[in-house]
């Protein structure tokens, strides 16, 4: 299993109403950059991905799974660009903010503080249970 980190603008998408969409999930269409869509093509099912609201709040606020494949984004017509689907499946007991993660020595190799502006980015595990940690979770 592998670890990502999906990024969205609350007042677009938000974690509520990804929870609102249930086991079903939600098309994570729209992303136009190489590198994110290249991230969701190598994500596999069950891959677990934190959920970080931009713009407002910036903070991760959830935990989801990749729950569909990488297939072709529904927005367009343009054969470039995939997408993944993605569940929620429980939030953060304490959203852990962009401040306190730029803050903790441990995570300065993280992507959300080397690659800000990548919208799917991979975690690696030792970053995953650090940020449940600080989140309040034990585990992921």
């Amino acid at each position: 299993m592998a670890y990502w980190l999906m990024k969205s603008e609350p007042n677009k998408f938000s974690w509520d109403q990804l929870i609102a969409k249930g086991e079903a999930g939600e098309e994570w269409d729209g992303v136009r950059n190489y590198l994110a869509r290249n991230n969701m093509r190598e994500m596999a099912l069950g891959d677990q991905v934190f959920f970080y609201h931009s713009n407002i709040g910036l903070e991760v606020v959830g935990i989801a799974e990749v729950c569909a494949l990488s297939h072709p984004d529904s927005t367009t017509d343009d054969p470039r660009w995939d997408c993944v689907d993605i569940r929620a499946v429980k939030p953060l007991p304490q959203p852990v903010s962009l401040k306190e993660i730029k803050a903790t020595p441990d995570l300065s190799d993280m992507s959300l503080v080397t690659s800000m502006r990548l919208s799917v980015q991979p975690v690696k595990p030792e970053e995953w249970a650090l940020v449940c940690r600080m989140g309040g979770l034990e585990q992921g």
